[in-house]
């Protein structure tokens, strides 16, 4: 079985972390991943930042894609596959 929790933190000046993990998470052998981004990116990000960047309707001029809904589904299933 696979877990995932994320929590998020800021690192002190002592830079030691002490980890309360939810009930439901299962005792025994764990792999515990560290993941640390910059402080530019992790603050201030916000889905209307999404509405206004570069991905946000770039294919809005393709006129091959009739539904973009569809059109992405097929490009997931399509990656599924070529990674199994």
């Amino acid at each position: 079985m696979v877990k995932t929790v994320n929590l998020n933190t800021d690192i002190p000046a002592n830079r030691e972390l002490r980890i309360t993990l939810p009930a439901d998470v299962p005792v025994g052998p764990a792999e515990i991943v560290l993941v640390v981004s910059s402080s530019d990116r992790a603050i201030g990000r916000t889905l209307g930042d999404f509405g206004h960047s570069e991905f946000f309707g770039m294919w809005r001029d393709r006129s091959d894609i009739t539904d973009s809904a569809p059109f992405a589904r097929d490009l997931r299933s399509e990656g599924w596959k070529r990674s199994a």
